[in-house]
């Protein structure tokens, strides 16, 4: 089972949530996949996507986690004890969702999207000082990320399967050519 975090004001919609459910569902694996859009809230996004993993084990999930919800992947990583890929992840929100309190859209439609300033004490409640294990993550950081910076992943994941792409962006535009390799960590190869 994987589960897919995607990350700030974004949604299953994304470039790579929509690129690994078509790789999951040309491999047969449908229904291995789970991409739920997020509430802004994130007590509330984690009480989601506990309640909708309920009755999966450790050693049958994955969970991966782009940007904010590299953030989340990680904290449930280390709850749950199961395996996780990060991708360009949130680091440290606190310092840089201050200046997203108030209403927006999300990117992938018109839809209203309040960060109210109380979540920023829900994302601290989920902040992971060390990761435990690091021989359960692969990060995929770009170089060229412009809202976040790498080398905070690198500090952060530092033990972990790390993957620096030069260059890039924070979207990892050119995501396709990692997708075998983020499906591969995650047990699922071409011969699924």
């Amino acid at each position: 089972m994987i589960l897919y975090l995607h990350g700030f004001r974004s949604s299953p919609r994304s470039m790579k949530a929509r690129l690994m459910a078509e790789r999951m569902a040309q491999l047969g694996l449908a229904d291995q996949w789970l991409c739920p859009q997020l509430p802004a809230s994130p007590a509330l996004a984690m009480q989601q996507v506990l309640t909708l993993i309920a009755g999966v084990s450790a050693s049958e999930l994955r969970i991966v986690g782009s940007s904010l919800g590299g953030y989340y992947a990680t904290w449930l990583a280390e709850r749950i004890g199961c395996p996780a890929v990060l991708l360009n992840p949130a680091v440290v929100p606190l310092k840089d969702l201050d200046k997203h309190v108030g209403v927006t859209t999300a990117y992938h439609s018109d839809e209203p999207f309040e960060f109210k300033r109380e979540y920023i004490e829900e994302l601290r409640a989920l902040a992971v000082a060390n990761i435990s294990a690091p021989q359960r993550y692969l990060l995929l950081a770009a170089s060229g990320d412009e809202v976040l910076d790498y080398r905070d992943m690198l500090a952060h994941y530092a033990g972990a399967q790390q993957h620096v792409i030069e260059g890039s962006d924070h979207s990892i535009s050119e995501f396709a050519d990692y997708l075998d390799e983020v499906l591969a960590f995650c047990g699922v190869g071409a011969q699924s």
